[in-house]
């Protein structure tokens, strides 16, 4: 909006209280809240006041048999500090997002700038290739297969056969194997939805702002990326690494595919497993909304942290 459009906006309601301004923009502008109106509604619904009641019950011991009585803090004091698995989880998840985030955040936008060099036929197949493990619902049994505790695994029928060792190994049951793996698992299948509007975003970069670049003085490649492609492409950007955050911070489903729940020792126990073991097991849904809480003040905190830093990118 131009300086002379906000001044003359200024004059238009310099006469008017700002409630009531507002009501007449909105009366003005009716068709289109009412166009938002179905959104804004499942939205508040399913999301908003899910979010809301969770922080309420948190300060309570509801168990979803009894009435809830309140506990205020108990339930945040005891999952600091007298809840040993509940910091193996937070430790856990916080390796787990260092390095699954990240990776496959770079991974995904790498992957992207790849295919988008290729002839239009040729981009689709591997598009394809690249998006089909995130969308299989089956793709830890691959892993499972590979990785058998047998001596039929593949992994192991190998290494005993070029004789690295003489009796299988159980890899999901040794906590020495578990979180390497399921990172490893976890990076596959991280070529989802992020990577697809990578692909998007580096499509709808205008051409002539190459051309206009290299009359500026951008020489390479590099330059090409920082300066021109990350800057247009800011939305995707934002959007794959809320994608990432949630994705890594939430990967909990294949992990107890491939190692059982709990896993071996813990191994690879999150914040997500120990919400899923006192919420949908022992029912202690008090104590499970704290976690719940404490998951969402975390992706929050990541999220604007992630936010930051993209919006230095081409300064």
């Amino acid at each position: 909006m131009s300086n002379k459009s906000a001044e003359l906006k200024a004059v238009a309601r310099k006469d008017l209280t700002y409630r009531q301004w507002i009501w007449k923009e909105m009366k003005r502008n009716w068709v289109a809240y009412l166009m938002i109106a179905p959104y804004v509604l499942v939205f508040t619904l399913f999301t908003v006041a899910p979010v809301l009641l969770s922080i309420v019950i948190s300060f309570t011991d509801f168990n979803m048999l009894q009435m809830p009585n309140v506990v205020w803090l108990e339930n945040y004091i005891n999952l600091f500090f007298a809840d040993d698995i509940f910091l193996i989880a937070v430790q856990n998840t916080f390796i787990f997002a260092a390095i699954v985030g990240p990776v496959s955040y770079l991974m995904s936008f790498l992957v992207a700038w790849f295919i988008n060099e290729l002839s239009p036929k040729i981009r689709a197949v591997v598009t394809l290739i690249f998006y089909a493990p995130s969308i299989s619902g089956q793709a830890y049994l691959i892993w499972k297969t590979l990785f058998d505790a047998d001596a039929q695994g593949w992994v192991n029928a190998s290494m005993m056969e070029l004789g690295f060792y003489d009796e299988p190994i159980a890899f999901f049951q040794d906590a020495d194997y578990v979180m390497p793996l399921c990172i490893i698992v976890a990076l596959w299948t991280s070529l989802g939805t992020a990577f697809l509007s990578f692909i998007a975003g580096l499509q709808g970069v205008d051409r002539a702002l190459y051309e206009a670049g290299a009359v500026d003085g951008v020489r390479n490649r590099w330059q090409e990326l920082w300066y021109i492609t990350l800057p247009c492409m800011k939305p995707q950007l934002m959007f794959g690494a809320i994608m990432a955050i949630t994705n890594t911070f939430g990967f909990g489903a294949v992990v107890t595919d491939l190692c059982g729940f709990p896993s071996v020792d813990y191994a690879a126990h999150t914040i997500i497993h120990h919400l899923e073991d006192y919420g949908n097991q022992r029912y202690e849904i008090g104590y499970s909304s704290a976690i719940a809480v404490v998951l969402f003040f975390i992706m929050i905190g990541a999220n604007m942290l992630v936010n930051k830093i993209i919006s230095k990118v081409g300064t």
